[in-house]
């Protein structure tokens, strides 16, 4: 990558610890934006975030064009979604009430603010249908793992049971790239504590363990619902905190908040 004569600015943000690093700037002339996420998400020789979204201005909110840390390119993230949301609702001084949509590449994601306290901002987003819903066993290593596979907007591995650090470490990082996804998958491992209640942890593909995913937590979601006794309206709670997901007949709806945390330019290439 050439340096950058001129800085880039980013604005931090994160949703219950998922956090994300966006700019609305035209990257700098031979500046690959998959090189440049890489660069700035690193955790101790860049800013550090999760993933990195371009982000362009629309009539009716923004466009995301999101990027893994890794550099690979994910279709939707529900708290990067969000995250937009906080930018926009600070920018242009959105109130309650507000509504917005955001596009993804997984198609649009409408937001209501529902409520602001200094930063933080209360969203209600739609999510979409869970599409292809269903219950697979996957090889790994000697074992057969038992897993609800979905997508909702990008793919989805649920695996029901005890939601462990155990688990997370040896089955995350081999599910996420198991080959009956072709694309990758985040990967949630979903316990039902009461018909009302999730307690998940999270493998991101291109990322690792997240303090939240909001994909993940819908999917973990569906997954508990149609497979672990849960109700279709849940609490699910993450290491970073807990959203509240509805499974309606007209899809998914995620509550929660995000907000913004800081602006920083970036010198280097």
């Amino acid at each position: 990558m050439p340096q950058v004569a001129e800085p880039i600015r980013l604005v931090k943000a994160h949703a219950y610890g998922n956090d994300f690093l966006l700019t609305t700037e035209d990257l700098p002339r031979g500046t690959a934006p998959e090189e440049l996420a890489r660069a700035v998400c690193d955790r101790h020789q860049g800013v550090g975030a999760d993933g990195l979204i371009v982000v362009t201005r629309t009539p009716s909110g923004a466009h995301m064009s999101l990027f893994n840390a890794d550099g690979t390119r994910p279709e939707v993230s529900g708290n990067g979604v969000r995250c937009i949301g906080a930018w926009l609702a600070h920018t242009d001084n959105l109130q309650p009430g507000a509504e917005l949509v955001v596009e993804t590449d997984a198609g649009p994601r409408p937001l209501r603010v529902l409520s602001r306290e200094g930063s933080r901002v209360m969203f209600r987003t739609g999510m979409g249908k869970p599409e292809g819903l269903r219950m697979v066993g996957l090889s790994v290593g000697p074992s057969t793992v038992s897993a609800v596979t979905l997508r909702v907007g990008n793919p989805q591995c649920v695996v029901l049971g005890p939601a462990t650090l155990e688990r997370l470490h040896t089955l995350g990082p081999a599910l996420a790239v198991h080959p009956h996804f072709p694309e990758g998958t985040n990967v949630a491992f979903a316990e039902v504590q009461r018909p009302g209640h999730v307690r998940i942890l999270i493998w991101e593909r291109g990322v690792g363990p997240t303090m939240s995913s909001g994909t993940g937590t819908c999917a973990a979601a569906v997954a508990a619902a149609a497979h672990g006794g849960a109700d279709r309206t849940v609490i699910v709670e993450a290491p970073g905190g807990s959203q509240r997901v509805e499974w309606l007949d007209e899809g998914l709806w995620l509550t929660g908040w995000a907000e913004v945390v800081a602006g920083v330019d970036w010198w280097r290439a």
